[in-house]
């Protein structure tokens, strides 16, 4: 299963380079500083250069560095997305947790909730412009190193609520780089 209808809206899972989707919006797993960075916010920052740097610095200089959780919108400069929506996932920090039998080990409630925020928060500014279609990668999971399965729950599962609204939003497209993160992404749509 790659794909699933939630109302009158889709979401669909695809292994893939993020910034070669034709879509209206992609979403950038940026750091605070919005300047670029490694991974997939390194990799837009190139494909859609000069124009997103420029309008990030803008943004950084009006309103200082970007909170985790939160998340701003550009122009999608040179790539086939019109906008490209950046939002800083939290940093994966572990804590033990007892239930009596076993220790486990996860993210704080903090951590989860700041991870939702980041999908809810790039849905509704794309629902501000009016976005049709959009393509997230799997945000916090690489430096940032957020246990994958975690994350694609709480990244479906945030998508999958924002959907049950009305909304202009029809299309969301999880872009994965490879196969662990598609399998993960499908496996959490299950849940």
């Amino acid at each position: 299963m790659n794909e699933v209808e939630i109302g009158q809206s889709k979401i669909v899972f695809l292994k893939g380079d993020i910034t070669k989707q034709q879509v209206d919006s992609i979403v950038n797993a940026a750091n605070s500083s919005l300047m670029g960075g490694g991974g997939v916010d390194g990799a837009i920052h190139r494909a859609g250069w000069p124009a997103i740097l420029e309008e990030c610095k803008k943004i950084v200089a009006k309103q200082g560095r970007l909170p985790t959780g939160q998340a701003v919108i550009t122009t999608g400069g040179k790539l086939l997305a019109k906008y490209v929506i950046h939002t800083v996932g939290p940093i994966y920090k572990s804590i033990r947790e007892s239930d009596d039998q076993n220790w486990m080990i996860r993210g704080s409630e903090n951590q989860r909730e700041q991870l939702r925020s980041c999908y809810i928060k790039s849905l509704e500014l794309a629902a501000e412009k009016g976005v049709k279609s959009i393509a997230f990668p799997s945000i916090s999971t690489g430096a940032y190193r957020y246990p994958l399965s975690e994350a694609a729950l709480i990244a479906v599962q945030a998508v999958k609520d924002f959907l049950k609204q009305e909304t202009s939003i029809k299309d969301v497209y999880f872009v994965l780089f490879n196969d662990a993160a598609y399998e993960a992404y499908v496996e959490a749509v299950r849940h």
